[in-house]
Parts: structure tokens; C-alpha cells; sequence
């Protein structure tokens, strides 16, 4: 607020004028220190991205505008909250590393103990984004809202979407309804389950999708709700990213017509603690493959069966038997969701059925 002191009738006392002055701008804020705090924390992606025209939304360089940038740039953020911002990476999300989810677990966890923070968001390029959601909603003891948050074109385009959805996840992370349903990730005005939602497409703005269907959606800055998860998470989950210091190597072979063996014998060599096979259909797995995924099963390496196809899961004992190979079922989780478990779960146990128990429960 700006008053020129020329603009004061010069009958009105200077004292009481500026008591006024200094009483509005008290009034102001007080305003705005009682509205929720909502931290973003900024790692990259394409939301942080710029192209070289307006016409380039699919050729651009990611991971270049800090956050101090995107947040001034949208100043009806403060309508919502009161919205800090810290940079903890530049990078784009297909380069993300455990040790880059560690840290930002850490940093997610410590902010949500901090009673003058209400909710957090993470800015994150699109194409992990799904696997860094769901490694927060396993790790991070919290009912706080968490919200992640992308986009599918960069500032610079013609019809960009990362500004709406940035002002969307900042409206679901201050708000008291989103609170207790886990890590969520806001696009497209949808409101998805950071467990359930999966990247589908790359050139279009509904990138993510959930074949359970979205929880709800953001329309004009307010929350609409139409379904909860029920699959354990954050408060309720046996898993704490306090107590992980390291994530064992887990990763993922991929099934296909004339499958051959090599990359499951390398891996094997390569000490992984478990592998995924991405199967076809049911999480079907070759004939010519059974012999060395059970022989990886006998060194003692977890063998989950997933599969490749978007939606759908995989039942236990079809396709193969998985009681007699002492093998894992991945249910509904795409292979790099199974992945993101499957750390999680072997930094607790080895055993093969605990494992699957986890993979029904969360």
C-alpha cells in the first residue's frame, strides 16, 4: 500500500495519519500471515523449462528457471497461501537417482514436522514424477498434504500448463481437505493419487491418468472430492524414511516376442537384490526365461512379476506358479511403481512372503 504524503489534507494530524497508515497495513498483514503456509519445493522438469519459440512445447531445455523465478511469476499464489520456495535440485526428472530420492524424502519429511508449515508442493519433471510420488507416499510419516506437480510445456510455450497447475497444487496443498489421503499429484485440474497415477501419453496436457480414476478435481482454486485411497500410506505405512539410509539395487527387465536371457543373467551378475519382469499380458513370462529368472530366485534374488500393459494386474498363480517359484506378484503396480516398492520393502525383510503381503497392502 502506498499513500503520498501529499495526498494528506493538511488539516488531518501527521501523527494520527500515519496511526492510519500503519494500522492498514497491519490489517494487511495480518491477512496474510493467518492463510496456510505452503513450501514448493522446486527439483527441475519441464515446469522449470524454456524453448527456443513459442511454438516449441515439445523441443525445449528442462530444469532452467529457479523457483524464485516461477513463483513471481504467478503472484495469484498469493490468494491461496503464504508460499515460500527453496531450490533443492535443477535437474530433469529422468536423471533422478535413490540418492536424489533420499534427499528429497528427508527434506519432504522434516518440513512436514515444522508447525509453521501447512503443506508442501514439489515442482518435478514429468517423467519420474509418478515414482518419486509414490516413494514420498511409502516413506513420509505425515497427514499433511503433499502435492507433486509438473507440467507437459514449458513457460515459454503457446498455451502453457504449469502455471495453472502450480496454482492448483498450491490450492490442494493449503487446503484442510486434502489433509490424511496421501501424496497426491495435481495436472490437468485432476486431483490423482501419487500411488495410482501413471504418465500415459507425452504430447498432451492429460498426461497422467489412474485406471482407478483421479480422487477429485481443482476447478477455480477449489477442491471437488469423489474418491479416497484405501491402500496404505504415509501415517499408516510401516515404512519411514527416518530409518533408510540406503536403497538396495532393484530393476527391471523388460518381456517381448524372442526374449532372450542376457539382461537377466547380467543383472543377476551385477548383484540385484531383486528383479522386475515386465511381462506381456498377465505378466507373462517366456519359456526360454523361467530358467534363468529361477535360477536368479535360487542365488537368492526377489523375482516380482509385473506387467507391461498400462492398466489391469497381475493374479498370483496364472501365467505361473508362482507358490512353486517362490516368486512376488506386483498386483496392479506398473514395473517402476514395483521398482520403487520393492526398495522400500527389502530395506525391512528378505522374505518372499512378507514381500508379497507388502505388494497387497500397499
Amino acid at each position: 500500500m502506498h499513500i503520498s504524503s501529499s495526498s494528506r489534507p493538511s488539516s488531518i494530524p501527521r501523527r494520527w495519519f500515519a496511526g492510519v497508515v500503519l494500522s492498514a497495513l497491519s490489517t494487511v498483514a495480518l491477512a496474510q500471515a493467518a492463510k496456510p503456509h505452503v513450501v514448493v519445493l522446486a527439483t527441475g522438469g519441464t515446469i522449470a523449462g524454456a524453448g527456443a519459440s513459442a511454438v516449441h512445447s515439445a523441443t525445449y531445455a528442462a530444469a532452467k528457471v529457479p523457483v524464485d523465478k516461477l513463483l513471481a511469476g504467478l503472484p495469484e499464489l498469493a490468494r491461496l497461501a503464504r508460499v515460500s520456495g527453496e531450490q533443492v535440485f535443477q535437474i530433469a526428472s529422468e536423471s533422478f537417482t535413490n540418492e536424489h530420492l533420499l534427499q528429497l524424502g528427508r527434506r519432504v519429511a522434516a518440513l512436514s514436522r515444522q508447525a509453521d508449515v501447512d503443506g508442501i508442493v514439489i515442482t518435478h519433471g514429468t517423467d519420474t514424477l509418478e515414482e518419486t510420488a509414490y516413494f514420498l507416499n511409502l516413506t513420509v510419516h505425515t497427514r499433511k498434504p503433499i502435492v507433486l506437480v509438473g507440467s507437459m510445456r514449458p513457460g515459454t510455450a503457446l498455451s502453457a500448463d504449469g502455471a495453472l497447475n502450480l496454482y492448483d497444487a498450491v490450492s490442494v496443498a493449503a487446503s484442510q481437505d486434502a489433509a490424511g489421503k496421501g501424496v497426491l499429484v495435481t495436472m490437468n485440474d485432476e486431483i490423482q493419487s501419487g500411488r495410482d497415477v501413471s504418465k500415459t501419453i507425452n504430447i498432451k496436457t492429460e498426461a497422467f491418468k489412474s485406471q482407478w480414476g483421479a480422487l477429485g478435481m481443482v476447478v477455480e482454486g477449489r477442491n471437488y472430492w469423489f474418491r479416497a485411497p484405501v491402500k496404505r500410506h504415509t501415517m499408516q505405512s510401516e515404512f519411514n524414511i527416518d530409518d533408510i539410509q540406503a536403497l538396495p539395487a532393484v530393476d527391471i527387465v523388460y518381456g517381448y516376442g524372442h526374449m532372450n536371457t542376457t539382461a537377466i543373467e547380467a543383472y543377476g551378475q551385477a548383484g540385484v537384490r531383486a528383479l522386475i519382469h515386465a511381462g506381456t499380458g498377465n505378466g507373462s513370462v517366456a519359456a526360454q526365461a523361467v530358467g534363468a529368472l529361477r535360477a536368479l530366485r535360487a542365488q537368492g534374488v526377489q523375482v516380482i512379476r509385473a506387467a507391461r500393459v498400462p492398466d489391469g494386474f497381475v493374479v498370483r498363480n496364472a501365467e505361473q506358479p508362482d507358490d512353486q517359484y517362490d516368486w512376488v506378484v506386483a498386483h496392479d503396480l506398473r514395473p517402476q511403481k514395483a521398482r520403487i516398492l520393492a526398495m522400500v520393502a527389502l530395506t525391512k525383510t528378505q522374505d518372499s512372503q512378507e514381500l508379497q503381503r507388502i505388494f497387497w497392502e500397499y
